[in-house]
C-alpha cells in the first residue's frame, strides 16, 4: 500500500465551528495511521490554541499560523514569526486607531485589554454565519478560554495579529500602511468581514507543505489535503487531491477534486474510507 502524506485543516474541517472534535474523525486518522498513512495538522491556530482534546489524537507534526511554525515527530522543523519590532509597529498602529486585537503565539494568545468586552457582538455574529447554534449566548472566554489580556503587548515569537474590524475601510487602511506584511480579512467576504489580521508575507499553508515534505525527503509521495475556507485553497492546490467539506465555502467547493460530507456528519471518516485511507 501506497503511504499517504495526510493534511487536516482544523476549524471546519476537524473540529466543528463548537470545537467538538467527532469521535468517527479520531477513529479514521487512528485507521490511517495503523495503515502507514502520516496525518498532519495545518491551521491557522497558533500551538496555544491546539488544545488536548486536539493534540490527545497523536498526529504525525502540526503546522500552524498558516504555515510560519512547523513540527514534525516533536521536532521544530521551520519557524518563522514577526519580530519583536514587527510587533511594536503592529501594536502601536492598532492602539492608534483604537482597534482591539490579540496576539497569536506558540505560548500563548494575548488579548488587548478591552478585547474580551468589545469583541463579543464580533464573535457571536461569526459564530452564527458558521452554524453555532448557541452563538447569542457565546462569550470571549468560550471561543478563547486561554487567552490572557494584558497591556504587555510587545512580544517577539508573533505568528500572527488579528484585529477587530469596526468597518472594512480599517482593513483597507492596514493592507496600505503595512506593504512589508501580509494583511488579510476573515469571517466573510469583502465588506462582510468581521477581523483583520498581519502576519509575514510569502507564507501560506502550501509554502509550509513543501518545506515539510523537502525535509521528510517525501516530495515524491501522495498527498491529500483537507479543507473547508479560502485559507485552505492554496493546500488543495498543492496536493495531488484536495477535499472539501461539505460545510466548506462556494470557493474551495469550486476547486476541490472532492467534497465530502460536513464535519458533524463524519466528513472526515467518509472521505478516508472513499480514498482507501482506511
Amino acid at each position: 500500500m501506497d503511504t499517504y502524506y495526510v493534511f487536516l485543516d482544523v476549524d471546519g474541517t476537524l473540529v466543528t465551528y463548537e470545537n467538538e472534535l467527532p469521535e468517527s474523525a479520531v477513529t479514521a486518522i487512528k485507521q490511517a495511521q495503523e495503515n502507514g498513512h502520516k496525518v498532519y495538522t495545518v491551521t491557522g491556530r497558533s500551538k496555544a490554541e491546539m488544545y488536548t482534546d486536539i493534540l490527545a489524537v497523536g498526529f504525525d507534526g502540526y503546522i500552524g499560523g498558516n504555515g510560519s511554525y512547523i513540527e514534525s515527530n516533536d521536532k521544530v522543523v521551520s519557524e518563522r514569526t514577526l519580530s519583536s519590532e514587527d510587533c511594536r509597529k503592529i501594536v502601536d498602529w492598532l492602539h492608534m486607531k483604537g482597534l482591539e486585537f490579540y496576539l497569536e503565539s506558540n505560548d500563548g494568545l494575548f488579548g488587548s485589554v478591552h478585547f474580551e468586552d468589545k469583541a463579543v457582538d464580533t464573535i457571536q455574529v461569526y459564530a452564527a454565519r458558521k452554524g453555532n447554534t448557541n452563538a447569542p449566548a457565546l462569550k470571549v472566554k468560550d471561543v478563547f478560554p486561554n487567552m490572557i489580556f494584558t497591556e504587555d503587548l510587545y512580544r517577539d515569537k508573533v505568528n500572527k495579529v488579528s484585529f477587530l474590524l469596526d468597518d472594512y475601510s480599517d482593513y483597507l487602511e492596514a493592507k496600505e500602511f503595512f506593504p512589508e506584511f501580509k494583511v488579510g480579512s476573515w469571517g466573510g467576504m469583502g465588506e462582510t468581514a468581521l477581523f483583520g489580521d498581519i502576519a509575514l508575507s510569502n507564507i501560506d499553508k502550501s509554502t509550509a507543505l513543501h518545506l515539510l515534505l523537502d525535509h521528510l525527503n517525501a516530495l515524491d509521495q501522495k498527498t491529500i489535503a483537507f479543507g473547508d475556507a479560502k485559507v485552505d485553497i492554496p493546500m488543495l492546490e498543492y496536493c495531488q487531491t484536495g477535499v472539501a467539506m461539505g460545510n466548506g465555502g462556494k470557493e474551495i467547493k469550486a476547486m476541490a477534486d472532492y467534497i465530502t460530507h460536513d464535519v458533524a456528519e463524519d466528513g472526515l471518516h467518509h472521505a478516508f474510507k472513499h480514498f482507501g485511507l482506511i
